[in-house]
């Protein structure tokens, strides 16, 4: 089956088109400069970003304000092919190529001749496929998988991800060579908590399109709206706005999103009023301090747990270890070395015990 791409959301399109009135945070306006400096070039650019700050959108931006704008824009996730389609998928392929080519088909490169091709997500590619696109990139042609014949391309690569591909390449998971061939522009997109001035704008601009996609008349926000939206953390960035607007205007009324209107994601994080916050490095010190602390606690109180329903089924069971292995699904062994580290056992110290290999057994949930 062929992964089709597909164009923009209504809000997405208009968004590319309203970039620079809906980005009022001075950081978003330094981005939209640098995009209008780099984007009428032919160079590679790496668009490293979290989930849902905009790395397609800007993209797109960067292809209409290049000299390409009129030729074709083709986004590709790199993450939804399996690793037995994506060479045919990207490179395209001939008839008879493998099970299912029943026709030839170009691939993507050859799709976005002439524009721009956005691979998005390209820290997934497995490595072959790496090996592969570098020397396209280099030789600016493709071979079709099944053929030996070379096709020129002329096309303008747009690479995103969300994960650091240093450590990859550290780890073995990406190449270096075609890190440094992708990322001769590097874009590095803000997350959405770090530019708070953004956040009422765009707000505003995604209650404008879905109000008109709705039939909707003039909805506004309250000022308690207002205060929820600006001291919400937006793990999920522009995008988890996006939807949070979408379903606020399906259930307010009389034209007004109240604060109980706002459904957040269970993953909040609450930002401080500025004249009560403390130093940001300081506060993630004592976060990751607290966030440790708990672990230890709950890790504490797993194995105190596991002890005790131990020490209750070896009671319940008169000290018979064998019903209480049968009890608790374990070899005998097993049991018998756990009570033994609990003390409830005794060792025979003339026979040698072999520890069993899993002394990790009981596995529960609290």
């Amino acid at each position: 089956m062929r992964l089709l791409t597909l164009p923009p959301s209504p809000a997405l399109a208009t968004s590319i088109r309203a970039t620079a009135q809906v980005f009022e945070d001075p950081k978003s306006k330094a981005l939209l400069q640098h995009l209008q400096q780099v984007a009428p070039s032919e160079a590679s650019v790496l668009i490293i970003g979290e989930t849902g700050t905009g790395k397609e959108l800007v993209a797109r931006h960067i292809h209409n304000l290049s000299a390409r704008k009129t030729q074709p824009f083709v986004a590709v996730n790199c993450g939804a092919f399996s690793e037995s389609l994506v060479e045919a998928e990207l490179f395209g392929h001939e008839k008879g190529s493998f099970t299912g080519a029943l026709t030839a088909k170009a691939g993507w490169f050859e799709e976005a001749n002439g524009g721009t091709l956005f691979l998005d997500e390209i820290g997934d590619l497995p490595m072959p496929i790496q090996v592969k696109l570098l020397r396209v990139l280099q030789e600016r042609e493709v071979v079709r998988l099944g053929s030996r014949k070379s096709i020129a391309i002329n096309v303008r690569v747009l690479a995103a991800t969300n994960v650091q591909l240093e450590k990859a390449i550290n780890a073995g998971h990406f190449r270096e060579d075609l890190f440094y061939r992708l990322d001769v522009v590097n874009i590095e997109l803000t997350p959405l908590r770090e530019r708070p001035g953004d956040i009422l704008p765009l707000a505003r601009y995604f209650i404008d399109t879905y109000s008109r996609r709705l039939g909707y008349g003039d909805v506004t926000l309250s000022p308690e709206a207002e205060h929820k939206l600006t001291h919400y953390s937006w793990p999920g960035n522009i995008r988890e706005l996006e939807n949070v607007i979408h379903h606020t205007l399906l259930i307010c009324r009389d034209g007004v999103i109240q604060s109980d209107d706002l459904r957040m994601s269970n993953l909040r994080i609450e930002r401080q009023d500025d004249s009560t916050a403390i130093d940001p490095s300081a506060d993630g010190l004592l976060e990751r301090a607290f966030q440790q602390l708990f672990e230890e606690q709950v890790t504490d109180l797993h194995e105190k747990v596991e002890h005790s329903l131990l020490r209750a089924a070896y009671r319940f069971c008169h000290h018979n270890q064998v019903h209480t292995a049968n009890l608790l699904g374990l070899s005998r062994n097993v049991t018998r070395t756990l009570l033994i580290n609990l003390g409830e056992l005794k060792v025979n110290k003339r026979r040698s015990q072999t520890p069993p290999k899993d002394e990790r057994v009981l596995q529960l949930s609290i």
